[in-house]
């Protein structure tokens, strides 16, 4: 079985033509394309009950906005993983899916190629931005972090990291991917995975996008 073959995909977009054709693309590629919907609720019911890995999501959509579909369907279920694929480049519309939970943003200008690239980063967990977009998010994240934040890591009470813990949370905040930072430590990809997904079991956080909002919090990207 191919990489692509073990990941399920659900697309959303209320175009049927550019629906259809992008499952089809996904599906050629060897994903598993296990639903499509057309509108932000028939989008929210049938991603529960076929629970994709990947969700490649329009943000246009009728009946709820495509930032409420991923923030009803990422806080339900914090592993899912939503691509946003819009039209829209603009900056508000990016944050907005961003803080919503989205793992990535693409535009529909992308190629075919570009677009299956991003689905197999986005279903590892890596970010994936149109060109251009990257250095507006992280700086985002670099705005939020002088919002006022919850407790310290020193305070009582507060979560402790391991060094190694420590030390993937600070390569994620550079905006390293976890093939990046697999490589740059000498350790597995899953690996990368797994010290993430107890970082932010251990914090008590959703999503990468919080996760390095708290390590800018606390200076991490930095060091």
């Amino acid at each position: 079985m191919s990489e692509s073959q073990s990941v399920k995909v659900m697309v959303v977009d209320d175009h049927p033509m550019w629906r259809d054709a992008v499952a089809r693309d996904l599906a050629e590629a060897g994903f598993d394309v296990v639903a499509t919907a057309g509108d932000g609720p028939q989008a929210v019911r049938r991603a529960q009950a076929a629970s994709p890995d990947v969700l490649v999501l329009d943000l246009n959509l009728p009946g709820l906005p495509g930032v409420e579909v991923c923030r009803e369907l990422v806080g339900a279920n914090p592993a899912l993983r939503v691509l946003v694929l819009s039209a829209s480049g603009e900056h508000a519309d990016v944050l907005e899916a961003v803080k919503s939970g989205a793992t990535g943003y693409l535009l529909k200008s992308a190629s075919t190629e570009e677009l299956l690239d991003a689905v197999r980063s986005t279903a590892a967990g890596d970010p994936v931005f149109t060109p251009g977009l990257a250095g507006l998010v992280l700086g985002e994240y670099r705005r939020l972090a002088t919002e006022p934040v919850p407790a310290a890591e020193d305070e009582p009470g507060a979560p402790q990291l391991t060094d190694r813990e420590t030390e993937v949370l600070r390569l994620v905040a550079k905006g390293l991917s976890y093939k990046q930072i697999a490589e740059r430590l000498v350790i597995s990809h899953r690996t990368v995975q797994n010290h993430v997904q107890n970082t932010l079991g251990k914090l008590q956080l959703h999503n990468r996008v919080e996760l390095v909002r708290y390590a800018i919090e606390r200076g991490l990207d930095e060091v």
